[in-house]
C-alpha cells in the first residue's frame, strides 16, 4: 500500500480509494449574535468586547506560564518526548501539559472555566514545541562560534546543519552578546541564554476545548457556533459566564464541496472585529505519486511570480517543446512593492521619532508619542493590505498553474524548495522585495488548489535549475543577458525561467519514487538527477485562452470642444513587474486591449486620438 499526503493538514489515506481526506482553512465572520439562554439579540459591538476580555484572559494566562516554563529544563523534556514517569508525551497540548505539572495562574477573584484552561495550556506546549527545535538549532550553532571572528566553524555532522536563514539569525544574536560580554570564549548556549520568552499572538483555539466550552453546528449554509464567553473583565464565579450563540454565513466557494466534518474554529480580534479561523475536512480525488507521467515545473521568476513548463516521460525518455507559460500578475506585484517602500519608510519614521522622544522634554515627548501612534496605526493598516493582496495573488497563481496542468494532462507539479532558495545578487532592493514576496502562500495555496484537481505538488532542489542544460547538463550561456539562456551543444534554449522550469519537472518525474513525506509538509525530493531532455515538435503544451479584443468606437465628437481647456484622455496601464525600472512611454491612443478596462457605454461619440492630435 503507498500513502499520498496531500497539501496542508491532509490525512493518510490508501490510494486503491478513489478519494482521499484533507484539511483545508478559511475564514468567515459573524452576522448574527444571540443569548443562548434567553434568545434575545446581542449586538456585534458586545459580542467584539466579551470576545476581546476572553482573549485578555487567555493572553495573560499564557505569556505568564510562557515565562515560567522560559528554562532549558522545560526543552530537554519536550526533546526527550516523555515524562517524569518514561511515558510518551501524548500529541495533545493540554494532555501533555497536565501531564508534566504546567498550569496557569489567574489573579486572584477570577474565575475561570476549565476549558479555558485546556486553550491556555494546548497554545503554550504548541509554542514550546516548536521553539524545541531551535533550541537544538541554537545550541549546535553557538558551539561552532568563534567570538573573535564572529563566523561559524564548519558543521562536523549531519545534525549541525540548519537553515541558512536561521543561521544568520542566531550569528547575529551572538555577535550582539559577545559584544556585551567581554572574552566570551565558544560554550554551547541555549535558546533562553539570547532570546527572551517568545510573544503569543491574542487567540482562543476552541478545538483544545469540548462541547462544554464551544460546539459547532451546520444548518443550511450557516455555520452556528455557540460559546461560553465573560460577561465582565474580571468573572468572579459560574454567573458571569453566558454561551452566545454566532451565526455567519458559509462561503459560496465551499456551499458545493465535499465536506465530511466542519472543526471549531479560531477566535481572533482583528481591525474588522471578531475573526472566525476555521478547518473543515473534505474528500478529494486521489493521486498516486509513482505513477505521473506528465509533470509541471513552476519556477519562480524574478520579473513575476511564477513561470511553468511541462515535460513528459514516454517510452523514448523525456522530452518538452521548450516553450513555457509565464504568470501574468496583473499588477499586483507593483502594488505589492510599493506597499513594502511605504510600509518601510512608516517603519523608519516611528523608529527616528522613537529615538528623539527618548530624550526629548516632557511636553514635547507627549507630542512625539502621539505622532508615533498614528505612524504605527497607518503601518498597520498597510500591513493588512499587503496580507490581503498576497492572498488574492497567491490563489490567483494557483488556479492558472493548476488549470495549466489539468489542461496539460499533468499528475505532477513541482515546485523549489523554499529552505534552499534564496534570492541574491539582485541588488539590496530587489533581494528585500523577492524575499517578502508570497511565494510561501503561493505554494499552500497550489498545494490546496491543485488537491482539489488530484494533482500531486511536489517539492525538489532549488540549485542549478536555471543554470544547467536540460539536455547535457551543462551550463548555459547568456547571448541576449540575464533572461536568456542558451545551450550552443544541444541548440535548445529560450527564456530563463522557462528552462528552468523544465529542469524543475525533469527532477520530480526523475525522483518520483524516492520522494519523501513528512506529515503537514509537501511531498519532497532530496536527491537530484539527471537524464536528456528531448525537443520535440510535438504540440504537448494547452494553448492558453485568448478573449476576443473588443471593438473601439472612432466616430467624430458632436460637442464643440471648449477653447482654453485641455482634454484629458485615459490611456491604458502598461503591464508591469516589481523589477522593471525602464518606465515605458505612454501609448498614442486607446487601441481597445482586452486588459482595457472600459465603463459602460455612453450616448456620446468618441473623438478619434489621430483627429484630436491634428487640432
Amino acid at each position: 500500500m503507498t500513502s499520498i499526503p496531500a497539501a496542508t493538514g491532509l490525512e493518510v489515506l490508501d490510494v486503491t480509494e478513489l478519494v482521499v481526506a484533507r484539511q483545508f482553512s478559511f475564514t468567515t465572520r459573524a452576522y448574527l449574535a444571540v443569548d443562548d439562554a434567553t434568545g434575545e439579540s446581542i449586538g456585534l459591538d458586545e459580542v467584539d468586547t466579551r470576545v476581546g476580555w476572553l482573549l485578555d484572559l487567555i493572553s495573560g494566562a499564557s505569556a505568564d506560564l510562557l515565562t515560567r516554563l522560559w528554562q532549558p529544563g522545560t526543552f530537554d523534556v519536550l526533546a526527550a518526548g516523555s515524562d517524569t514517569q518514561d511515558r510518551k508525551l501524548p500529541a495533545q497540548g493540554h494532555v501533555a501539559a497536565a501531564r508534566l505539572g504546567w498550569t496557569p495562574t489567574y489573579p486572584d477573584g477570577i474565575y475561570v472555566p476549565s476549558r479555558v484552561t485546556r486553550v491556555v495550556t494546548a497554545q503554550v506546549t504548541t509554542t514550546l514545541r516548536t521553539l524545541a527545535y531551535r533550541d537544538t538549532a541554537v545550541g549546535a550553532l553557538s558551539a561552532l562560534f568563534d567570538p573573535a571572528t564572529g563566523r561559524f566553524a564548519p558543521p562536523t555532522g549531519r545534525e549541525d546543519h540548519v537553515p541558512s536563514g536561521f543561521a544568520r539569525g542566531v550569528r547575529r544574536q551572538l555577535i550582539a552578546r559577545s559584544r556585551g560580554s567581554e572574552g566570551m570564549q565558544a560554550t554551547r548556549l541555549r535558546i533562553t541564554d539570547i532570546q527572551s520568552p517568545a510573544q503569543m499572538a491574542a487567540m482562543a483555539r476552541l478545538s483544545a476545548a469540548d462541547q462544554q466550552l464551544a460546539q459547532l453546528t451546520v444548518a443550511g449554509r450557516e455555520l452556528v457556533l455557540t460559546v461560553k464567553l465573560p460577561t465582565c473583565p474580571a468573572p468572579a464565579g459560574r454567573a458571569d459566564w453566558r454561551r452566545v450563540r454566532l451565526t455567519a454565513a458559509l462561503r459560496e466557494y465551499l456551499h458545493d464541496r465535499a465536506v465530511t466534518d466542519w472543526h471549531l474554529p479560531t477566535l481572533a480580534i482583528d481591525c474588522k472585529g471578531l475573526l472566525w479561523r476555521c478547518a473543515a475536512t473534505e474528500m478529494v480525488p486521489a493521486a498516486d505519486l509513482t505513477a505521473g507521467t506528465v509533470a509541471v515545473g513552476v519556477d519562480w521568476s524574478p520579473s513575476t511570480l511564477g513561470a511553468a513548463a511541462l515535460v513528459v516521460h514516454g517510452s523514448d525518455g523525456l522530452s518538452s517543446d521548450f516553450r513555457g507559460w509565464t504568470y501574468d500578475d496583473r499588477g499586483l506585484g507593483v502594488k505589492l512593492a510599493r506597499l513594502q517602500t511605504e510600509g518601510q519608510m512608516l517603519h523608519r519614521k516611528s523608529a527616528r521619532l522613537t529615538r528623539l522622544a527618548a530624550c526629548a522634554p516632557p511636553e514635547v515627548r507627549a507630542r512625539l508619542e502621539a505622532k508615533i501612534a498614528v505612524l504605527e496605526a497607518h503601518r498597520t493598516a498597510v500591513d493588512a493590505k499587503r496580507g490581503k493582496v498576497n492572498r488574492e495573488l497567491a490563489f490567483h497563481f494557483a488556479g492558472q498553474v493548476t488549470d495549466y496542468a489539468v489542461a496539460a494532462g499533468a499528475q505532477l507539479i513541482a515546485v523549489e524548495d523554499l529552505t534552499t532558495l534564496e534570492t541574491r545578487s539582485h541588488g539590496r532592493v530587489n533581494n528585500n522585495r523577492a524575499a517578502q514576496s508570497a511565494r510561501r502562500h503561493a505554494v499552500t495555496a497550489l498545494a490546496h488548489t491543485a488537491a482539489g484537481a488530484g494533482v500531486v505538488v511536489v517539492s525538489v532542489p532549488a540549485p542549478g535549475s536555471s543554470a544547467l542544460c536540460p539536455g547535457c547538463d551543462e551550463t548555459l550561456s547568456r547571448p541576449g543577458g540575464y533572461h536568456c539562456a542558451w545551450c550552443p551543444s544541444c541548440r535548445v534554449g529560450g527564456n530563463r525561467d522557462h528552462v528552468a522550469s523544465i529542469n524543475l519537472a525533469k527532477r520530480v518525474l526523475l525522483g518520483k519514487t524516492k520522494a519523501t513525506r513528512r506529515r503537514g509538509q509537501l511531498p519532497a525530493i532530496r536527491v537530484t538527477e539527471h537524464a536528456p531532455v528531448r525537443r520535440c515538435r510535438n504540440k504537448i503544451r494547452p494553448t492558453p485562452p485568448r478573449p476576443r479584443h473588443r471593438r473601439v468606437r472612432r466616430s467624430l465628437p458632436t460637442a464643440i470642444k471648449r477653447l482654453g481647456v485641455n482634454s484629458k484622455q485615459n490611456f491604458p496601464a502598461p503591464q508591469a513587474s516589481v523589477w522593471d525600472t525602464v518606465k515605458s512611454s505612454a501609448p498614442k491612443g486607446v487601441v481597445g486591449s482586452r486588459d482595457t478596462r472600459t465603463s459602460l457605454a455612453s450616448d456620446t461619440p468618441v473623438a478619434d486620438t489621430r483627429d484630436l492630435c491634428r487640432r
